[in-house]
């Protein structure tokens, strides 16, 4: 990792925390604490507001930024594939929004650099990706940004069928099946009165509502995840 990169990455990783020791900068960024102490203390000589000290802990001073770096050859590659596979395995939308990043990046990168967003050695193929499975995909996509009730058929493990008016929270991607890529929707069921998560492809005759739900307490995102996390 070049110098220039490291200590970016430090001051980065003291953004938005409390207090981080040297130990556990050492760890995040693969040196010695010898060598985070002799970082930290270039860039507080060369203005940067880190606060605290050796065996202690540092933070950076709310409200300082620094200048982005320019993307080695490596994380442009990385970021164009990541711009494919959301292109490939996404719906309409969200994939037109890959393709306009990726052209932003390549109109910033240096112009040596930009033959590495061209690479096609690593890609997603989407060409056998169903058209009506997209517009399915932006049609959740959809509930959750606009906290709008979904309303559809859906069968249980058992089979037994039912009619679903959920609180869409979240869009989650668990790779591909027979060719239809595996998406499942975390929701707030009101027919459950809990969580519960779909696989999209299942939802039968999927319909948005006008109906908005209220940002809950207890019924968030983040709760369901907590849910989610506790039962494995």
């Amino acid at each position: 990792m070049r110098r220039a990169d490291r200590l970016f990455r430090i001051v980065q990783t003291l953004r938005g925390r409390r207090l981080t020791t040297a130990a556990q900068l050492a760890e995040t960024l693969g040196i010695s604490v010898r060598t985070v102490y002799r970082d930290v203390r270039d860039l507080s000589l060369s203005g940067v507001p880190i606060e605290g000290e050796a065996g202690v802990g540092y933070r950076l001073r709310a409200g300082f930024d620094v200048p982005p770096l320019m993307f080695d050859a490596a994380e442009l590659e990385a970021l164009a594939l990541g711009a494919r596979m959301v292109g490939a395995w996404a719906g309409h939308g969200i994939a037109d929004a890959a393709r306009r990043a990726l052209e932003k990046i390549a109109a910033a990168v240096p112009a040596e650099r930009r033959p590495v967003l061209e690479l096609r050695t690593l890609g997603a193929p989407d060409y056998f990706i169903d058209r009506a499975w997209r517009e399915r995909f932006d049609l959740c996509k959809q509930a959750v940004d606009g906290r709008r009730v979904l309303v559809f058929g859906y069968r249980d493990r058992q089979g037994a069928p039912s009619r679903r008016e959920v609180w869409p929270l979240g869009l989650h991607f668990w790779g591909s099946e027979e060719a239809t890529p595996r998406w499942t929707l975390a929701a707030w069921c009101e027919l459950r009165g809990g969580f519960r998560t779909f696989r999209i492809d299942a939802l039968d005759e999927p319909q948005l509502t006008e109906r908005r739900f209220p940002d809950a307490d207890g019924r968030r995102l983040r709760d369901y995840l907590r849910a989610v996390s506790a039962r494995d």
